[in-house]
């Protein structure tokens, strides 16, 4: 039997999941992003890492079978399945430093992602030296021709999901992105759901 959490707009969630349990996302109103980090729940300083899964993979898009790597190039999870087909590696979590720069310094007292990873990593013993470039799910980050990375509206919709499988017991952290200033949320970041089912 799983348990289910609605996490409300710009909110954040952690959970330990276990070997062979599976996460899913579901994205309950569409075009909400969803930024990602994972850890091994026994020794956190293993954890995801961007350069291992994009280089293993041979892209910069995550979709049903990737593998979610570590800088030691174990297997933390596997996405088994999704119902979108791409979500970004390279375009980072919003901060509050990120917003000013690319939206102005009005924006300075709006939440973003980097709180929301710092407060919820606190209450597992991580800061600010553990975070790592992060996974956008449902985010949509292509690249230009000349190079450059657009932000632009996603490619889901409401009830579309994807589902991961833990290689090894790991530590999920969620933000639930705050983003208003690009179209990574549709300007109006909605709930999603995460649901751990038992090993199969």
């Amino acid at each position: 039997m799983g348990t289910t959490t609605v996490v409300a707009a710009r909110a954040a969630w952690s959970s330990v999941v276990r070997c062979g349990e599976t996460l899913t996302v579901t994205d309950l109103h569409g075009n909400q992003a969803v930024d990602f980090l994972v850890y091994d729940a026994h020794d956190t300083s293993v954890r995801y890492s961007a350069p291992d899964t994009i280089h293993a993979q041979g892209g910069i898009f995550l979709t049903t079978g990737s593998v979610l790597l570590s800088g030691e190039h174990t297997p933390l999870m596997t996405v088994v399945e999704d119902e979108v087909g791409r979500h970004d590696t390279v375009g980072g979590a919003c901060s509050k430093e990120s917003n000013t720069l690319r939206y102005g310094h009005h924006t300075w007292a709006q939440h973003a992602c980097v709180d929301n990873f710092l407060a919820e990593g606190a209450r597992h013993g991580l800061g600010k030296r553990d975070l790592v470039s992060n996974i956008n799910w449902y985010m949509n980050v292509p690249v230009e021709k000349d190079g450059t990375l657009g932000i632009v509206d996603g490619l889901s919709a409401p009830g579309r999901r994807l589902t991961l499988r833990a290689e090894c017991d790991v530590l999920v952290l969620v933000s639930n992105c705050p983003q208003i200033n690009n179209p990574c949320n549709g300007f109006d970041p909605t709930a999603v759901q995460l649901t751990i089912g038992a090993a199969g």
